[in-house]
Formats: C-alpha cells, sequence, structure tokens
C-alpha cells in the first residue's frame, strides 16, 4: 500500500469520526433535513460551496482544460452566474415561504403550489437523475485511485460510496455541514498551493505556454486554447443553458436554503459561494493545461488533474492535493445523498405511502434510503463511462423539468397545476427528441436543453390560457407569487 492510498484512506477516516461525532446532535427529522434552520452566512457558503466543488468542477472541468483549454471556465463559470441569480431573487423568496410553511424539500413547496401530481412527477424524474450526478463523484473518486494506487474503477467507486454513506446516513445535513468545512479547508488550500509548483514544474507560464503551442498544427488553434471563448458562441451557450437553470433550482441547493436562519443569511451566504466559484472557476483548466503541456497522449482527459497532481507535485503536496480532491467528491456526494434521501423519504414515502410517520420513523427512512441511495449510486458509477457524460444527464433534466414550473410558480401567479404538469411531460420528452434528432446538435446557437426549455416555458403559458378559469389547489392560492 503506497503513501497516497494511506493519507487517503486515514482522511476518509476522519470525515467518517467528525460525521458520526456530529450525528449525536441529530434528534429529529428537522435536523437531518434542514440543519434546524439555523445555518448562518459562513456555514451556509461553506456547504454551498463544498457541495458546488465537486467532480465536475475538479476532475471533469480538468478533463474539459485538457481537451479545450481555457475556455472550460464556463462550466464552473456558469454555476456561478447561477448562484448569483439565486442568492439575488430565488433563495430569499423561497427561503420565507419554506420558513412559513416548515418545508423540508423542493416537493412540499411544488406539493402546496400546484398539486401532489407535480410533486410526484418531479421527484421520480430527479430521483432519476440524480443517480447518475451522484455515480458522476464516485467515478472521479475511481480515477484518482486509479492513478495513486492502480485500483480497478469499481472497487474505487465501491469504497468512495462507503465512506459519504456512513457519515451522511449518520446526520444528514448538520453532519454534512461540518464536514464539509473539513473538506473545503483542505481542498482549496491543497489546490491554490499546487498551482505555483505545477508551473514550477513546467518551467514557468511562458514555457508551458510554448509546449502547448507546439502540439498545435497552427497559432490559431493554440490562440483558441488559451481563450475564454475557444469552444465558442454555441459551445457556450451549452454550458450556460444547462448549468445556470440548474444552480438557481436544484432541489440540494434550495433544501440548503431551508437551512439558513434568515433571509440575510441566504443572501449573504449563497452569494459568497457565487463569488468564490467565479474566481475558483480558472483553477481546473489550468491543470488541464498543465498536464497537456507535459502530457498530451493521455487517452482518458479526466485522468489529467489526478496526473498532474501525483507526477508533477512533490511527493508531501501530492498527497495533501489529492486528499483536497477527494475531498471535493466526497463532499459533493453528501450533497446530492441529501436531494435523494430527502426526495424518497419525504416527496414520495411520508405524501403517498404514510403522511402520518413519526418523525423517529422518518429519521429512519431518511438514513435507510441514504444507504440505498449510495449503493445505486455505485452501479450506476460502474456503467457510466465519464463524469461528465453522467452531469450532462442530471443538470439537462434538472434544467428542462424544473426550471419553468419553479420560477414561474414563485413569480407568477396564474401558472396553475395543470399547466406545469403539461409543462413538465412536454418538455422532457421534446429534449430527448431533439437530441438524438440532431445528434446532440441542437438547432443553430441553442442546444437540445435550451428547446427543451422554451417548449416548457411555452406549454406551460399555453395551457395557463387554455384552462385559465382553471380550479387550484388550496396552496396554490397561498404560496409562491402571493407571498410578497
Amino acid at each position: 500500500m503506497n503513501l497516497y492510498l494511506i493519507f487517503l484512506f486515514a482522511y476518509a477516516v476522519l470525515l467518517i469520526v467528525v460525521g458520526l461525532l456530529v450525528s449525536r446532535r441529530v434528534k429529529k427529522a428537522a435536523d437531518f433535513f434542514v440543519a434546524g434552520r439555523t445555518l448562518g452566512p459562513g456555514l451556509l457558503a461553506t456547504t454551498f460551496l463544498a457541495a458546488n466543488i465537486g467532480a465536475g468542477s475538479t476532475v471533469g472541468a480538468s478533463g474539459l482544460g485538457y481537451r479545450f483549454g481555457l475556455s472550460a471556465w464556463w462550466w464552473v463559470g456558469s454555476a456561478a452566474i447561477g448562484s448569483f441569480i439565486l442568492a439575488a431573487t430565488v433563495g430569499p423568496k423561497i427561503w420565507v415561504i419554506a420558513e412559513k410553511y416548515q418545508f423540508d424539500t423542493v416537493g412540499d413547496y411544488l406539493d402546496r403550489r400546484y398539486s401532489r401530481a407535480v410533486r410526484a412527477t418531479v421527484a421520480v424524474l430527479l430521483w432519476l437523475g440524480t443517480l447518475a450526478i451522484l455515480a458522476a463523484q464516485l467515478i472521479a473518486i475511481a480515477w484518482i485511485l486509479d492513478v495513486v494506487a492502480g485500483l480497478p474503477k469499481w472497487q474505487g467507486c465501491l469504497l468512495g460510496g462507503l465512506v459519504v454513506v456512513t457519515y451522511f446516513a449518520a446526520g444528514g445535513l448538520l453532519t454534512a455541514v461540518w464536514v464539509n468545512l473539513i473538506e473545503l479547508i483542505v481542498l482549496l488550500t491543497g489546490l491554490l498551493v499546487a498551482i505555483p509548483f505545477a508551473l514550477d514544474n513546467l518551467g514557468g507560464w511562458p514555457a508551458a505556454v510554448q509546449q502547448v503551442s507546439s502540439r498545435f498544427a497552427s497559432a490559431a488553434e493554440a490562440d483558441r486554447f488559451f481563450s475564454f471563448t475557444g469552444i465558442g458562441l454555441k459551445g457556450i451557450l451549452a454550458y450556460v443553458v444547462i448549468l445556470v437553470p440548474s444552480f438557481i433550482v436544484s432541489p440540494g441547493l434550495i433544501q440548503k436554503v431551508y437551512g439558513a436562519r434568515d433571509q440575510r443569511a441566504v443572501r449573504l451566504g449563497v452569494g459568497l459561494n457565487a463569488l468564490a466559484l467565479f474566481f475558483f472557476a480558472v483553477v481546473p483548466p489550468l491543470f488541464g493545461v498543465f498536464a497537456f503541456a507535459r502530457y498530451p497522449g493521455l487517452a482518458n482527459p479526466e485522468l489529467a488533474l489526478p496526473t498532474v497532481l501525483k507526477e508533477m507535485l512533490p511527493l508531501w503536496l501530492g498527497v495533501l492535493v489529492l486528499a483536497a480532491i477527494f475531498s471535493a467528491e466526497i463532499s459533493s456526494c453528501d450533497a446530492i445523498l441529501f436531494m435523494l434521501s430527502t426526495s424518497l423519504s419525504v416527496d414520495l414515502y411520508k405524501t403517498f405511502l404514510n403522511p402520518r410517520v413519526t418523525e423517529k420513523r422518518l429519521l429512519a427512512v431518511s438514513r435507510a434510503t441514504a444507504v440505498v441511495a449510495g449503493l445505486l449510486g455505485v452501479a450506476v458509477a460502474i456503467l457510466l463511462p465519464s463524469i461528465i457524460s453522467a452531469l450532462t444527464i442530471f443538470y439537462g433534466l434538472l434544467a428542462v423539468a424544473l426550471f419553468v414550473p419553479l420560477l414561474l410558480g414563485l413569480y407568477w401567479r396564474s401558472i396553475s397545476a395543470r399547466a406545469a404538469l403539461v409543462s413538465i411531460l412536454g418538455a422532457v420528452p421534446a429534449t430527448f427528441v431533439v437530441d438524438r434528432w440532431t445528434a446532440g446538435q441542437g438547432w443553430g446557437p441553442l442546444s437540445p436543453h435550451a428547446l427543451g426549455i422554451l417548449v416548457g416555458l411555452a406549454l406551460a403559458l399555453v395551457a395557463t390560457f387554455l384552462f385559465h378559469s382553471r380550479i387550484q389547489s388550496p396552496g396554490e392560492r397561498e404560496t409562491g407569487a402571493a407571498d410578497e
């Protein structure tokens, strides 16, 4: 067993121990779901940032940087834009409603604003999609363990799943917040220290540029690689359309908003997270550039970051930064398990199977569903080929299915449950059809996901005006645009 693996094992044990200690404070379901609604700006920013810097924004974004250069900034940069919008608009507004009605999940809001049918439809769709993003984090862990220890992918996925399920199932959001604090400190410290060391290994930035440029047939190709718009308008729009809406309406992030102690904590905490993401977005592409300069023939671009950390840094720093990346994947895994466990236990089990469930029983069911979700995520991770492919499934489904009904529900009094359901059931298959019909290219500058969102919006508007004399549910008259 090498030093890298020993350190990662010790670090994983530390996370589990901290999680189990904090879990002793979890006495009721509200602690598990929304951390007792006590999170201030600092802890809220920490748990948001730790959740948002995961497989896609580290290993995945570095792989994009390896392929496309600095324009891979738009992967994490789009998440920052979405987070700014969440902090300034949707977050504070939905917090007021959640506090008033004591919501635990996004499904609680959809149920009260629209109907149980909308709640169930979104829960099922997002549960399936969320397994894909959990798989993405586990694939990233597997790539790390592959580089440092030569472990097969299935073994890496299984080990990562065991770590995060153990500490999250014990305490839910309350546990995750404090474990995230440790993970975030290690992550940011390690990555920021690693940049100058990796540059020094290459001989400095001018030498890195020269090495990269020599890999291209023309100066124009090299210039695009070092441009923040190198992927072109269509490529930028593809990331923006998928990621900006997703980071505004993601159930896992909205539920973290519910855990804030007041509106100020939402604005400041989520806003600080957005600002950090905006600047962090350039870090993974830089590691992709470093890897391309030294190792231009990698068969799997998503091995770019772990390869740089193992081969281009001093041993002590490589060990620290690999632990940092491991932190990123684990912290994102707990955010995803949060979505999965609360969706199944509250949106489906409590709502449809056992409405009179006790707090103790609901807590037990939530922990059990976290374990089941973790095992399913491991299975999906073994089957899916790459991190970005897994994330595209999740973010695309999230944006297409949830963006229109959630935002219109908050800001437009007239939209009905029937219109929301029509929007969801029309937008998702429309996206699938366009994606298959155009081989994923979309039409003109619009990606399949952009077209899907537009179809959902159009269907919502048409259905609202066709059924203007609708029969609203009681909650529809009490929440959303009516709450100011």
